[in-house]
């Protein structure tokens, strides 16, 4: 049984009129994460994931992981640790543009690149196999796990940092024409994964390969006024781009159909995917075994979303200033139950009892095994407990209150999300709940 009084939640009291850094609370997400428990801060631009935050991140872990399976992705782990050597030969530290890249030596003196992305290992594992097959064709791999970039100014706790979780995607084809296909579906499947989200209001732009390469790039943005990103969007033929890509002298008219009925908005980029061509493949080597004998470069896409940075860029969207709202299927826990006070009249009629047997039956329901939680702070007032469950943004409240004593006995269901409270009885409740889930 979960229990909030087992749970590490360090939160932070801030006084009333109480004066806060500015530097501190750089977004609002950030300051919710740190008031509520969720994160602190380690050293500038990195920061410690603590239990219900990495609660969230897992749920999410797993809904990429489903959604990858769907265009037969696999998955695997590249090192962190990438040879400078390879960075070089792929032209990504040289001309002065490996300002964000971390990177050590060994004690041989040998340069290693803390990998922000992974398009050179991955290319150098292709290479070390050519050629491949044409009938191994089109390959598909992906990993989940931590990059690094040195950013100059990290801020917005999450949402910028030198230290984040990132899933990265390579894909393998034969020639520009499967590539484009395979890019065209995944780009398919990030929209239909946000959706599931529940994310619907992001905004699919064409987006500069800058660093990456490539010839075709979209980013996906939610929107958020710290976003660090400016959106152009036409109003009259659809076309959407970063705004970075238009040239000053054209952001006042649509730069595909010449229209200035535009709509200037500001984003957060919580994913993006390029069509890389054989900027990695062919100066690393890495090919293919034609059917008529002859080697080719692969074409290769790479795809990534950012695991932290979305977490923390739905939290800055969805919530209010004073409570989180998360995407319901990335909460810490979806349902918590709050029972009386101990001493109380609810707790002497049996009213702990009875919570405690509905958290058994609730934690039986599809998709709720081990995502309820017992808030059994028994000396807090039932007030209390369920202000602080609605700060936390559970979706779904229940209270066994006054009315537990009664025949038969209500108890509450808070819908945080829609603010709506029902009065039901235990069964009616496990209904309510499951009609939701479906």
């Amino acid at each position: 049984m979960n229990r909030i009084s087992k749970l590490f939640q360090p939160m932070v009291i801030i006084p009333k009129g109480a004066v806060v850094k500015k530097q501190e609370v750089s977004s609002k997400s950030h300051r919710l994460m740190t008031e509520l428990g969720l994160i602190k801060p380690a050293t500038n631009g990195t920061f410690y994931l603590l239990p219900l935050m990495q609660r969230s991140v897992e749920k999410l872990v797993a809904i990429v992981d489903a959604h990858m399976n769907l265009v037969d992705a696999q998955k695997v782990t590249l090192p962190i640790l990438t040879s400078g050597e390879l960075w070089k030969k792929s032209g990504r530290l040289t001309g002065g543009i490996n300002r964000e890249i971390m990177t050590t030596v060994d004690r041989h003196e040998n340069l290693q690149v803390l990998s922000p992305t992974n398009e050179e290992s991955i290319t150098s594992l292709m290479a070390s196999l050519s050629p491949i097959s044409y009938k191994q064709l089109p390959l598909r791999f992906y990993q989940i796990g931590t990059k690094f970039r040195d950013e100059m100014k990290p801020r917005f706790g999450l949402i910028r940092t030198k230290e984040f979780i990132m899933k990265d995607m390579y894909t393998f084809d034969g020639n520009e024409t499967n590539a484009l296909d395979t890019y065209h579906e995944i780009c398919h499947i990030y929209e239909r994964m946000l959706k599931h989200l529940g994310l619907t209001s992001f905004t699919k732009v064409a987006g500069d390969s800058g660093l990456m390469g490539g010839n075709l790039s979209h980013e996906y943005h939610l929107p958020a006024t710290v976003g660090d990103d400016r959106l152009m969007s036409c109003q009259k033929c659809g076309h959407a781009a970063n705004l970075e890509m238009i040239l000053e002298e054209k952001r006042n008219k649509c730069p595909k159909c010449d229209s200035e009925s535009i709509k200037i908005t500001e984003g957060i980029e919580v994913a993006h995917t390029f069509l890389l061509g054989d900027k990695y493949s062919k100066p690393l080597k890495a090919t293919y075994l034609q059917e008529h004998g002859l080697t080719e470069p692969l074409v290769m896409g790479c795809f990534g979303v950012g695991i932290t940075r979305l977490v923390a860029a739905a939290i800055e969207v969805l919530s209010t200033d004073t409570d989180i709202r998360w995407p319901r299927r990335l909460a810490p826990f979806t349902v918590c139950l709050i029972p009386p006070k101990s001493g109380s009249k609810e707790d002497k009629s049996g009213g702990n009892s009875l919570a405690e047997e509905l958290y058994v039956k609730i934690s039986k329901l599809p998709g709720l095994e081990n995502d309820t939680v017992l808030d059994d702070r028994n000396h807090l007032t039932i007030g209390k407990r369920l202000l602080l469950a609605k700060r936390m943004g559970y979706p779904f409240v229940i209270v066994a209150g006054s009315k537990v004593t009664e025949t038969p006995p209500l108890l509450e269901l808070h819908h945080v999300e829609t603010g709506k409270c029902l009065e039901l009885t235990p069964s009616d409740i496990i209904s309510e709940v499951r009609k939701h889930l479906e």
